[in-house]
């Protein structure tokens, strides 16, 4: 389906198409009708299917016909400032030939940024995106103006209630009008989210698309290893394989910060991000990556959501996720757009039940590839959870010498 049989306003299709927008992606075809509609509606979409746009534009549509001047019209709760910033620029983009405004409202800024978040939720803007924790010290100043708000919408609600921003939320709908229209968008639908979108939604139109599966397109691989053939494998991958931008997780800031001093010290260009780093530093160092200055990123999850940068060709899990729906967001910053991508994880002793757990969500086993030679001998892949053997077992032992020994 293309855009241009959406019904959208001839300023907003300019936008469109500078966008280089012409044909919808599934979530945006089945979400943006029903917006459009009136109705309130639940989407479970998986990331890097063109989310954003299915609901921005429905969004910026109504509030080009319904513009109100004072008043926020669109009000998007999502997890994260990267997330926010990413929405904010991508709602910059698509209103080019538009009047709406908007603001990106998120802790660690200055005392400027600040002042400017309290001008645009006192006298107006037609979209506001928001973390949960902002807005709420923006509300506990009373002078916040909802009233006049028409849409709600809940961003990765699924990684908001794991974060533990329920009660922001709670707080934050307590503020506005009962009569808005409503949009919630998670990764996965677990029962807590089910049981917001009872309290949040009425007669909502529910939308699944390809729920907690990684686009087929990423070669995904994985490495069976002691955990001191980490570094020395991670080194060799990022040495020897070619990439443009390559981003590596890690779920500790301390090893972020530890592996990023070993690869500087082994002569690869790269940078860190975390949550200890301030918000100027982290959005310089996230400009430089996508500039291609630096080629490599470490980061913690911080980084799984909220970036969209079509040069990632390589994504490594340094560690393996907590779950598998950490492990389809951290990998799906790879493949982005009509781009390819490859997906290493490096899978520690103790890390093999918690690989196989992913494993059943995927579906599938991930191709697990032989360590190199010169690294020694590797350990086998048999993790309690699965039943029977798989992936590199037995023929490691056979090729490679000189493993740690295990006591």
């Amino acid at each position: 389906m293309r855009f241009t049989e959406f019904n959208f306003l001839p300023n907003l299709l300019e936008g469109i198409e500078a966008s280089n927008y012409e044909t919808a992606t599934p979530v945006q075809e089945q979400v943006i009708p029903p917006i459009m509609a009136g109705k309130d509606v639940i989407a479970s979409a998986q990331t890097g299917t063109g989310k954003t746009a299915a609901f921005l534009l429905p969004v910026m549509n109504h509030l080009l016909k319904n513009h109100v001047d004072g008043q926020v019209g669109a009000l998007i709760i999502v997890p994260t400032r990267e997330l926010a910033i990413q929405i904010s620029q991508h709602m910059e983009g698509l209103s080019y030939f538009t009047h709406l405004s908007s603001l990106a409202v998120y802790g660690g800024n200055d005392a400027q940024s600040f002042v400017a978040e309290k001008k645009a939720l006192q006298m107006g803007a037609d979209i506001i995106v928001c973390t949960p924790g902002r807005m709420i010290a923006h509300l506990n100043m009373g002078y916040v103006n909802l009233k006049g708000l028409q849409f709600l919408i809940l961003d990765e609600a699924d990684r908001m209630l794991d974060m533990g921003f329920q009660d922001d939320i709670n707080k934050i709908l307590q503020t506005l009008p009962a009569k808005r229209q409503n949009l919630l968008f998670s990764a996965t639908m677990p029962e807590k989210i089910r049981q917001l979108a009872k309290k949040i939604l009425h007669q909502p139109v529910e939308i699944n698309i390809a729920i907690s599966k990684p686009p087929e397109k990423i070669i995904q691989k994985a490495f069976v290893v002691y955990e001191p053939q980490k570094l020395p494998l991670i080194k060799k991958l990022l040495k020897e394989t070619p990439y443009k931008n390559a981003l590596v997780f890690c779920s500790r800031k301390q090893t972020v910060k530890q592996l990023t001093r070993e690869l500087k010290q082994g002569g690869i260009k790269v940078a860190e991000i975390h949550s200890d780093l301030e918000q100027s530093e982290r959005e310089s160092v996230l400009s430089a990556f996508t500039a291609g200055r630096i080629p490599v990123m470490v980061a913690t999850d911080i980084l799984s959501r909220g970036i969209d940068i079509d040069t990632i060709d390589v994504v490594i899990n340094y560690d393996v996720p907590g779950d598998g729906e950490d492990y389809v967001h951290r990998i799906g910053r790879t493949a982005r757009a009509d781009g390819d991508g490859s997906a290493f994880t490096l899978i520690g002793e103790k890390e093999q039940n918690k690989f196989a757990a992913i494993e059943q969500l995927l579906g599938k086993e991930v191709e697990k590839s032989v360590v190199p030679k010169e690294l020694g001998e590797a350990p086998s892949y048999h993790p309690r959870t699965r039943s029977g053997n798989s992936g590199n077992r037995g023929p490691q032992k056979k090729f490679y010498r000189g493993a740690p020994k295990r006591r």
